[in-house]
């Protein structure tokens, strides 16, 4: 009732439902932009002739025309909904008559609303906006399938055959209390049993519906706090809509649903009456195709975007953005070079033949400890528009790829997307890659190179999107890097290795004039930490101004290699591969070290990057130039030091073949079970002319595939296979 305390004013609230329903009407069909485009008008009849029976319609249009009406939707969604779909139905009626025959019958019309307000944390969803409209931003992880539920049913008496039809069910996931008596009466029959009615099946009406899980953003999750759920319920055209890994923006009503009884084991005394649980009823769902992550980050004013073309323009961008990276850590240039490529990372491409080819620059560190590793990597989940950080040890194959359970309410099998999905778009941050097991680390393969997960399990197969790059931080072996033990260091596959567009070896150097540097700069972090100002040093840029210029760069730019570009690219690379072009170290080694394919779109893939920050169309020579030098610096140097000799690509074939020999004298003098020292061997091929190098290698790769098993505390070797 409305104004019932105005004497003599009495009245009830039914007419104002069809006052509603004909303002709604006139909006629909009134409603125009400034040049007369009728905007929801027009497109209602095209959808409709497309047999896409729904309306996508702006809140702050509906406002625009009326604000009353704006705010009764706001406050009373589920009240306002049907009359607004009602509404749509009688315009979609006068728009599409006459009808061909055989098509009186109106369809119904779904209404999807949409919202240009600042979405809410999912945190401050508390009771008091219980049957609101609310705005949450989140990632999907959870997608059921696609199931019916019924909006009017008709029930049977077992025992009379007494019919109801056209019951009305609540939308959303609230059910149906059956009645429990018959109400029929007859003459000479006797009453009909408690619980009589059943529903039956073929004269009900139904509507798809699927379930969402949505987990909130990791940028709004507080420190050692575990990210929160919110189940979502969607209808008709709204399904499969999303994803899991998507990042989406979902307006809908924040509504309550009856907990389901608890199982015995759990106990009557926890079935309190009146406990609901939170779920949300979707009206409307907006995909983040740009990757923006949070909405700072989306929305680009014109004098930011301005800002942004002028440091483009700039001729020292690349520089600018080397020295914003991680400021408070000392050195490590080139380090910091090679990260500030994969943050903007090159181009996707798609080829004719429905084949893609990544774009995102993987990089890894390795090294001593102590050397800013993990600090970069920290930095790199601030900075980056999307980010995952994770360590190796406490991560599973599963939880960096995706995971199989059953759904405990509908008892299917759903799949829930782990780290590499939720980062999809943006960066994944490996910390202690190295005390990884091996067979988590295997798991990546397909992430890193494909960019795609794929699921076999339990009767799902299917291909999740990992679109994203790998950043990963690794000790060696013995805590310290140690120069004698050549690639003793490092206990990586060839297979992991070759993913990786470049290698940095990080060592902690004993350099005097270098360690008093350190030593003051460490100094001055430490003495002005609560008094240094919070803005950036000369040629710095903020951490906020970064991160929206790195996202800018990723969605505006996608460059491509020019022709002279490529021209230069692959006379080095022929150059490099035959051994024409020789770097100092490789005329001391009297060896060539070849780029493979996947080294040479390495270097295309960093060269696009230099173009994308200074958005530019095309990768010019200088570009290639410095990606070149990047790449000589990490990956060459790398293979120079002898840590990597075992990654494609990085042996001439002599040494595979005197390799070779050495592997099967080994197999041909050493019976099954025989215990020698490792010493002794040593020094048996070194009489015949073998470089001791060699031999530990041929030894190290055999101990790797369990040809030999290797006894630390007595230096002894036994073949076992």
């Amino acid at each position: 009732m409305e104004g019932f305390d105005d004497p003599g004013v009495f009245f009830s609230d039914n007419f104002s439902v069809d006052e509603n329903q004909g303002d709604l009407q006139v909006n629909l069909q009134a409603y125009h932009t400034d040049n007369f485009n009728y905007k929801y008008r027009d497109t209602l009849k095209r959808n409709y002739n497309l047999q896409q029976y729904y309306l996508e319609v702006n809140i702050e249009d509906v406002g625009s025309f009326d604000e009353n009406l704006a705010d009764k939707i706001y406050k009373q969604p589920a009240e306002h909904l049907p009359i607004f779909e009602e509404a749509a139905k009688e315009v979609a009626d006068e728009l599409t008559a006459p009808r061909p025959e055989g098509e009186e019958q109106v369809e119904d019309i779904q209404i999807m609303l949409s919202s240009d307000a600042h979405p809410s944390d999912l945190r401050a969803m508390k009771s008091d906006v219980v049957s609101r409209l609310v705005k949450i931003p989140g990632i999907i992880v959870n997608a059921s399938g696609i199931r019916a539920k019924a909006t009017k049913v008709t029930i049977q008496c077992r025992s009379c055959s007494n019919i109801i039809p056209n019951l009305q069910l609540k939308p959303g996931l609230e059910g149906y209390v059956m009645p429990n008596k018959c109400n029929t009466e007859q003459a000479g029959r006797p009453k009909c049993p408690v619980d009589p009615y059943f529903i039956m099946p073929d004269k009900c009406q139904c509507v798809d519906f699927q379930v969402l899980k949505l987990q909130e953003l990791p940028d709004g999750v507080p420190q050692g706090e575990i990210p929160r759920h919110m189940v979502l319920y969607c209808d008709r055209y709204l399904c499969e809509k999303v994803v899991p890994g998507n990042r989406v923006f979902v307006l809908g009503i924040y509504s309550i649903k009856k907990i389901s009884k608890p199982s015995r084991r759990e106990g009557r005394e926890k079935a309190i009456t009146g406990v609901r649980a939170a779920y949300m009823r979707v009206l409307g769902i907006q995909v983040d195709t740009e990757g923006a992550g949070s909405a700072s980050c989306s929305a680009v004013t014109p004098e930011e975007e301005d800002a942004f073309r002028r440091l483009a323009a700039s001729h020292d961008v690349y520089e600018r953005l080397a020295l914003s990276m991680a400021p408070s850590i000392y050195g490590a240039a080139d380090i910091k070079k090679a990260i500030v490529c994969l943050l903007f990372g090159g181009s996707r491409k798609r080829l004719p033949d429905g084949l893609t080819r990544r774009g995102d620059v993987n990089v890894l560190l390795l090294g001593d400890p102590g050397t800013a590793k993990s600090q970069l990597l920290k930095f790199v989940e601030k900075v980056a528009p999307i980010a995952v950080y994770t360590s190796g040890k406490g991560s599973s194959a599963a939880g960096l790829t995706a995971s199989v359970m059953k759904d405990p309410s509908s008892r299917n099998f759903v799949m829930e997307g782990g780290a590499m999905v939720l980062a999809d778009g943006g960066v994944v941050c490996i910390d202690e890659f190295d005390k990884m097991r091996e067979d988590d680390r295997v798991a990546i393969h397909e992430a890193m190179e494909q960019q795609t997960i794929s699921i076999a399990k339990a009767g799902i197969t299917t291909t999740l999107n990992s679109r994203c790059s790998v950043l990963a931080a690794a000790n060696s072996i013995f805590g310290r890097w140690d120069e004698t033990k050549g690639d003793e260091n490092i206990d990586f596959l060839p297979t992991i290795l070759s993913r990786f567009d470049m290698i940095f070896i990080v060592k902690d150097e004993h350099n005097k004039q270098r360690d008093v540097t350190l030593a003051k700069h460490i100094m001055d972090i430490h003495m002005n930490a609560d008094h240094a100002s919070k803005e950036p040093n000369e040629g710095e840029l903020s951490l906020e101004f970064f991160k929206k210029y790195i996202n800018y760069c990723r969605t505006r730019c996608g460059p491509r290699l020019d022709q002279d570009a490529g021209e230069m690219l692959k006379r080095r690379y022929v150059m490099m591969r035959s051994g024409a072009h020789l770097h100092e170290m490789e005329v001391e080694k009297k060896s060539s070290i070849p780029i493979t394919v996947r080294q040479l779109e390495a270097i295309i893939r960093v060269s696009e990057s230099l173009a994308k920050m200074q958005l530019k169309p095309f990768a010019t020579e200088t570009h290639v130039m410095e990606a070149l030098r990047l790449f000589q610096v990490s990956t060459l140097d790398a293979a120079m030091s002898g840590s990597l000799s075992g990654a494609e690509g990085f042996t001439t074939e002599e040494e595979h073949e005197m390799l070779a020999r050495i592997e099967k004298q080994l197999k041909r003098r050493f019976a099954i079970g025989t215990q020698v020292s490792q010493q002794n061997i040593i020094q048996d091929f070194t009489n015949q002319k073998y470089p001791e190098q060699a031999v530990i290698k041929v030894i190290q790769a055999m101990i790797r595939r369990g040809q030999l098993q290797h006894r630390m505390q007595r230096r002894m070797l036994y073949r076992i296979s």
